[in-house]
Protein backbone atom coordinates (compact mmCIF):
# COMPACT_ATOMS: atom_id res chain seq x y z
CA UNK A 1 0.00 0.00 0.00
CA UNK A 2 2.94 2.65 1.02
CA UNK A 3 5.87 2.72 -1.09
CA UNK A 4 8.74 2.17 1.29
CA UNK A 5 11.16 3.76 -1.11
CA UNK A 6 9.37 7.40 0.08
CA UNK A 7 9.72 8.49 3.82
CA UNK A 8 6.47 11.07 2.94
CA UNK A 9 3.54 10.07 1.89
CA UNK A 10 1.02 13.16 1.00
CA UNK A 11 -2.72 12.21 0.59
CA UNK A 12 -5.04 14.41 -0.94
CA UNK A 13 -8.39 14.66 -2.71
CA UNK A 14 -11.66 16.32 -3.25
CA UNK A 15 -14.11 16.22 -0.37
CA UNK A 16 -15.77 13.24 0.36
CA UNK A 17 -12.80 11.39 -1.50
CA UNK A 18 -12.56 9.00 1.94
CA UNK A 19 -8.00 10.27 1.70
CA UNK A 20 -8.45 10.26 5.37
CA UNK A 21 -9.33 7.00 5.87
CA UNK A 22 -6.70 6.27 3.49
CA UNK A 23 -3.92 7.83 5.90
CA UNK A 24 -5.52 6.33 8.51
CA UNK A 25 -5.09 2.83 7.30
CA UNK A 26 -1.11 3.68 6.21
CA UNK A 27 -0.07 4.91 9.45
CA UNK A 28 -1.26 2.10 10.97
CA UNK A 29 0.24 -0.54 8.36
CA UNK A 30 3.55 1.47 8.21
CA UNK A 31 3.60 1.46 12.04
CA UNK A 32 3.73 -2.89 11.74
CA UNK A 33 7.66 -2.22 9.28
CA UNK A 34 8.67 1.39 11.29
CA UNK A 35 9.36 2.19 14.54
CA UNK A 36 9.02 5.73 14.47
CA UNK A 37 5.56 6.82 12.27
CA UNK A 38 3.77 10.11 12.34
CA UNK A 39 0.41 11.56 10.87
CA UNK A 40 -0.31 15.06 9.92
CA UNK A 41 -3.60 16.43 10.19
CA UNK A 42 -3.60 19.46 7.79
CA UNK A 43 -7.35 18.70 7.22
CA UNK A 44 -8.07 22.55 7.91
CA UNK A 45 -11.73 22.72 5.48
CA UNK A 46 -13.69 19.45 7.21
CA UNK A 47 -14.65 19.46 10.83
CA UNK A 48 -16.22 15.87 10.40
CA UNK A 49 -13.72 13.66 8.92
CA UNK A 50 -9.88 14.51 10.91
CA UNK A 51 -7.22 11.83 11.37
CA UNK A 52 -7.51 13.26 14.52
CA UNK A 53 -10.82 11.46 15.96
CA UNK A 54 -8.98 8.57 16.36
CA UNK A 55 -6.17 10.06 18.31
CA UNK A 56 -5.90 7.41 21.28
CA UNK A 57 -5.90 4.71 18.59
CA UNK A 58 -2.76 6.46 17.12
CA UNK A 59 -1.52 6.28 20.54
CA UNK A 60 -1.76 2.70 21.39
CA UNK A 61 -0.03 1.85 18.28
CA UNK A 62 2.72 4.12 19.08
CA UNK A 63 2.21 7.02 16.23
CA UNK A 64 2.76 10.54 16.67
CA UNK A 65 -0.58 12.52 15.71
CA UNK A 66 0.87 15.96 14.80
CA UNK A 67 -2.28 17.72 14.83
CA UNK A 68 -4.07 20.58 17.23
CA UNK A 69 -4.37 19.24 20.83
CA UNK A 70 -6.36 19.60 24.09
CA UNK A 71 -10.09 21.83 23.28
CA UNK A 72 -8.23 22.78 20.15
CA UNK A 73 -8.49 19.33 18.80
CA UNK A 74 -12.38 19.51 18.30
CA UNK A 75 -12.45 22.90 16.95
CA UNK A 76 -13.35 23.99 13.46
CA UNK A 77 -10.92 26.75 13.40
CA UNK A 78 -8.19 26.43 10.42
CA UNK A 79 -5.38 25.51 12.63
CA UNK A 80 -2.12 24.08 11.56
CA UNK A 81 0.39 22.70 14.40
CA UNK A 82 3.79 23.65 13.99
CA UNK A 83 5.13 20.60 15.34
CA UNK A 84 5.33 19.19 11.87
CA UNK A 85 8.37 20.40 11.38
CA UNK A 86 9.87 18.10 13.87
CA UNK A 87 9.04 15.18 11.83
CA UNK A 88 9.33 16.41 8.25
CA UNK A 89 13.11 17.13 9.22
CA UNK A 90 13.55 13.75 11.00
CA UNK A 91 14.87 11.16 8.35
CA UNK A 92 13.73 8.42 11.24
CA UNK A 93 10.09 9.25 10.44
CA UNK A 94 7.97 7.92 8.18
CA UNK A 95 5.37 10.52 7.98
CA UNK A 96 1.81 10.16 6.28
CA UNK A 97 0.56 13.86 5.69
CA UNK A 98 -3.54 13.75 5.14
CA UNK A 99 -4.00 16.98 3.33
CA UNK A 100 -7.50 19.26 3.09
CA UNK A 101 -9.45 18.80 -0.15
CA UNK A 102 -9.12 20.54 -3.56
CA UNK A 103 -7.59 23.55 -4.06
CA UNK A 104 -8.12 25.38 -0.44
CA UNK A 105 -7.05 22.81 1.20
CA UNK A 106 -3.76 22.24 -0.67
CA UNK A 107 -3.27 25.92 0.18
CA UNK A 108 -2.29 24.78 3.35
CA UNK A 109 0.33 22.20 2.02
CA UNK A 110 1.89 25.08 0.18
CA UNK A 111 3.17 27.04 3.09
CA UNK A 112 5.82 23.69 2.88
CA UNK A 113 6.28 23.88 -0.19
CA UNK A 114 10.30 25.05 0.39
CA UNK A 115 10.50 21.99 3.05
CA UNK A 116 9.05 19.37 0.88
CA UNK A 117 10.49 19.75 -2.45
CA UNK A 118 14.19 18.59 -1.68
CA UNK A 119 12.66 15.61 0.58
CA UNK A 120 11.45 12.54 -0.70
CA UNK A 121 8.21 12.40 -0.51
CA UNK A 122 5.23 11.18 -2.78
CA UNK A 123 1.97 12.90 -3.24
CA UNK A 124 -1.35 10.64 -3.84
CA UNK A 125 -4.76 12.24 -5.75
CA UNK A 126 -7.82 10.40 -4.37
CA UNK A 127 -10.53 9.43 -7.05
CA UNK A 128 -14.06 9.13 -5.47
CA UNK A 129 -15.92 8.78 -8.84
CA UNK A 130 -19.28 9.34 -6.80
CA UNK A 131 -18.37 13.22 -5.64
CA UNK A 132 -19.78 15.56 -8.32
CA UNK A 133 -16.76 17.12 -9.27
CA UNK A 134 -14.95 14.26 -9.46
CA UNK A 135 -17.14 12.59 -10.96
CA UNK A 136 -15.53 13.28 -14.73
CA UNK A 137 -12.36 12.52 -16.41
CA UNK A 138 -12.23 16.74 -16.90
CA UNK A 139 -13.00 17.22 -13.14
CA UNK A 140 -10.07 14.97 -12.13
CA UNK A 141 -7.83 16.72 -14.12
CA UNK A 142 -8.97 20.30 -13.00
CA UNK A 143 -8.71 19.56 -9.19
CA UNK A 144 -5.61 18.28 -9.82
CA UNK A 145 -4.13 21.23 -11.68
CA UNK A 146 -5.54 23.18 -8.93
CA UNK A 147 -4.23 21.06 -6.30
CA UNK A 148 -0.94 21.42 -8.15
CA UNK A 149 -1.07 25.23 -8.98
CA UNK A 150 -1.45 26.06 -5.20
CA UNK A 151 0.78 23.43 -3.29
CA UNK A 152 3.64 24.11 -6.02
CA UNK A 153 3.84 20.05 -5.84
CA UNK A 154 3.13 17.66 -8.60
CA UNK A 155 0.80 14.64 -7.90
CA UNK A 156 2.80 11.65 -8.46
CA UNK A 157 0.24 8.88 -8.06
CA UNK A 158 -3.87 8.03 -8.21
CA UNK A 159 -5.69 6.07 -6.54
CA UNK A 160 -9.54 4.63 -6.69
CA UNK A 161 -11.98 4.71 -4.00
CA UNK A 162 -15.05 5.13 -4.99
CA UNK A 163 -17.53 4.42 -2.63
CA UNK A 164 -20.72 5.44 -0.90
CA UNK A 165 -20.28 4.09 2.56
CA UNK A 166 -21.36 1.18 3.98
CA UNK A 167 -23.44 1.55 0.79
CA UNK A 168 -20.93 0.76 -1.47
CA UNK A 169 -21.72 -1.32 -4.64
CA UNK A 170 -19.58 -3.34 -6.83
CA UNK A 171 -20.58 -1.54 -9.54
CA UNK A 172 -19.28 2.08 -7.55
CA UNK A 173 -16.04 0.46 -7.55
CA UNK A 174 -15.88 -0.83 -11.13
CA UNK A 175 -17.14 2.88 -12.11
CA UNK A 176 -14.31 4.32 -10.11
CA UNK A 177 -11.54 1.81 -11.92
CA UNK A 178 -12.68 2.96 -15.17
CA UNK A 179 -12.72 6.26 -14.59
CA UNK A 180 -9.34 6.71 -12.54
CA UNK A 181 -7.40 4.63 -15.22
CA UNK A 182 -9.14 7.00 -17.75
CA UNK A 183 -7.76 10.09 -15.66
CA UNK A 184 -4.21 8.44 -15.25
CA UNK A 185 -3.98 7.80 -18.96
CA UNK A 186 -4.84 11.27 -20.05
CA UNK A 187 -2.15 12.85 -17.21
CA UNK A 188 0.41 10.44 -17.48
CA UNK A 189 0.59 10.12 -13.55
CA UNK A 190 0.51 5.78 -12.61
CA UNK A 191 -2.64 4.85 -11.22
CA UNK A 192 -1.33 2.50 -8.37
CA UNK A 193 -4.40 0.81 -7.04
CA UNK A 194 -8.19 0.54 -5.93
CA UNK A 195 -8.93 0.67 -1.87
CA UNK A 196 -11.76 -1.71 -1.03
CA UNK A 197 -13.11 -1.87 2.26
CA UNK A 198 -12.29 -5.17 3.80
CA UNK A 199 -15.90 -6.19 4.26
CA UNK A 200 -16.40 -6.01 0.70
CA UNK A 201 -13.38 -8.85 -0.21
CA UNK A 202 -15.34 -11.78 -1.04
CA UNK A 203 -18.03 -9.80 -2.91
CA UNK A 204 -15.10 -7.91 -4.99
CA UNK A 205 -13.06 -11.14 -5.63
CA UNK A 206 -13.61 -11.46 -9.19
CA UNK A 207 -13.05 -8.03 -9.80
CA UNK A 208 -10.16 -8.27 -7.91
CA UNK A 209 -8.24 -10.49 -9.63
CA UNK A 210 -5.22 -9.70 -11.21
CA UNK A 211 -5.70 -5.83 -9.96
CA UNK A 212 -3.37 -3.70 -7.81
CA UNK A 213 -6.53 -3.89 -4.90
CA UNK A 214 -5.79 -2.48 -1.26
CA UNK A 215 -8.07 -3.66 1.23
CA UNK A 216 -8.48 -0.62 3.94
CA UNK A 217 -10.58 -1.01 7.55
CA UNK A 218 -13.03 2.08 8.30
CA UNK A 219 -12.36 4.14 11.11
CA UNK A 220 -13.93 7.68 10.55
CA UNK A 221 -17.67 8.07 11.84
CA UNK A 222 -20.50 9.96 9.66
CA UNK A 223 -21.65 12.83 12.07
CA UNK A 224 -25.08 10.68 12.82
CA UNK A 225 -23.27 7.72 13.46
Amino acid sequence: MQNNDQRITIITGHFGSGKTEISINLALQARKIFEKVAITDLDVINPYFRSREVAAQFENQGIDLIAPKGKLASSDLPIVSGEIYRVLHDPSYQLIIDVGGDKDGATTLGQYYNDLKDLNYELLFVVNGNRPYVSTVEGILETIQQIEMVSRLKITGLINNTNLGVETSLEDIEKGYQLTKAASEKVSIPFLYTTISAGLKEEVKDFAEGKEIVYIDRYMKLPWE
